[in-house]
């Protein structure tokens, strides 16, 4: 049986300001973007106008190797006006990566105890995913001030809503993600969820074969983009 890494004063402290840090941007504009490039770099056209419509935060899925780390981080040095997370963190290299990068918050699609732990003993803000009532009061117990509801689009916008009586009052913020379109920001927003989260659903028939492994893919990224529905959203959403 593995033992959880122990948790020192400044760790937890940089926890709670990382977290109060994103909990006040998420609540000044309620909506993430997920990328899935084969390489951070291959997103950085689409970063550059997703930064020039004044998105805040952007989140790249995890990819194995040294190169993923090294990468997201020349991004994050090159787009300081995105809050820049990493998604799909589901095992310790993940995190680790996520940490090294120099990430301001990760997404895990599970909730797994020993990871929370070891991203807290690390100082770092790991958000879990989260599905049925149990998981999400176990988050709760567990120290977790947002979550991620997922997959979103298989429970319906009226289920957070739904947990609240049985589960009592205090849920964590909740960001709705997997399945959702700009069409249905508005809608999960006004049934109860704190704020969503979109992917594939930006680009139009751009899929990145996951065999690519340069930049020369990123035109392609970026051209899939139309930013007039995300541009509208963000003009109603951010404070």
């Amino acid at each position: 049986m593995s033992r959880w890494p122990a948790t020192s004063e400044p760790a937890a402290a940089a926890v709670l300001e990382s977290t109060a840090a994103l909990l006040a941007s998420l609540r000044r504009q309620p909506l993430l973007v997920v990328l899935r490039p084969s390489q951070p770099l291959v997103a950085a056209p689409l970063l550059e106008r997703l930064q020039a419509l004044d998105l805040r935060h952007v989140e790249l899925a995890f990819q194995p190797g040294p190169v993923w780390s090294e990468q997201l981080r020349e991004l994050i040095a090159l787009f300081p006006r995105l809050a820049l997370g990493a998604a799909s963190i589901s095992h310790q290299e993940a995190l680790e990566a996520a940490i090294a990068a120099g990430c301001c918050y990760g997404f895990s699609p599970i909730l797994d105890p020993e990871l929370l732990a070891a991203a807290a003993a690390a100082g770092f803000t790991l958000v879990p995913g989260v599905m049925s009532p149990t998981e999400v009061h176990r988050a709760r117990q567990w120290g977790s001030a947002l979550v991620k509801l997922f997959p979103a689009a298989s429970l319906g916008p009226s289920y957070w809503r739904r947990l609240r009586d049985p589960l009592g009052p205090s849920l964590p913020f909740c960001i709705a993600a997997g399945g959702l379109s700009p069409a249905d920001v508005n809608t999960w927003l006004a049934a109860g969820v704190d704020a969503v989260a979109l992917g594939s659903a930006l680009l139009t028939g751009t899929a990145i074969p996951p065999s690519s492994s340069s930049p020369t893919g990123a035109d392609r990224l970026a051209d899939g983009f139309d930013p007039s529905p995300l541009q509208a959203l963000l003009a109603g959403l951010t404070v």
